[in-house]
């Protein structure tokens, strides 16, 4: 006698996953401090994400919330976004974040090269006429020899800070 629930030899068997109920805790988790990342966001960084209308409006309801509303409203998006596709959302979330350090990156080598302006002179104003033709070299000869006065007599670094601030205008907001 065979059994009833048995499947034909020929029939493929299905492969179930299980997933245990820790393993479930530490994903809803995960998404719950994506939501609380969205939260914490401007609305001009907001914008940037790509969201659907029920999330957009339980974030900026979020942002208004204080203490357990907004812990509740908090795991609200987390429901939410549970059954959405998180990848673009956290891809967004990354360019974000990336653009941020590449701010810190270019700003850290205008830091060098008003340093190496300041030890090397002509040389390196030159170098940045070859950058920006339109910049004012008289100007920059004159921050430079102030910075090195200042710095000789132990003064404030007023030239020094004005050098980063006129480099910033040349190469970050052209």
């Amino acid at each position: 006698m065979s059994r009833k629930n048995q499947k034909a030899p020929w029939e493929p068997e299905e492969e179930i996953i299980w997933v245990s109920k820790t393993e479930m805790k530490r994903d809803m988790i995960d998404i719950q401090k994506l939501g609380e990342e969205l939260v914490a966001l401007t609305p001009n960084a907001l914008a940037k994400i790509p969201l659907e209308e029920e999330l957009m409006d339980s974030i900026k309801d979020a942002q208004r919330f204080k203490n357990e509303a907004r812990r509740r409203q908090l795991q609200y998006i987390g429901k939410v976004m549970k059954h959405i596709d998180l990848d673009p959302i956290q891809a967004a979330l990354d360019k974000l974040r990336n653009k941020h350090s590449q701010h810190t990156v270019a700003l850290k080598k205008l830091e060098q090269k008003r340093d190496r302006l300041i030890e090397n002179g002509d040389s390196m104003i030159n170098a940045i006429m070859v950058d920006h033709p339109d910049a004012d070299r008289q100007h920059l000869r004159q921050l430079t020899r102030q910075a090195n006065k200042e710095k000789a007599n132990n003064k404030p670094a007023k030239a020094y800070r004005e050098i980063f601030q006129y480099l910033k205008e040349l190469y970050l907001e052209n």
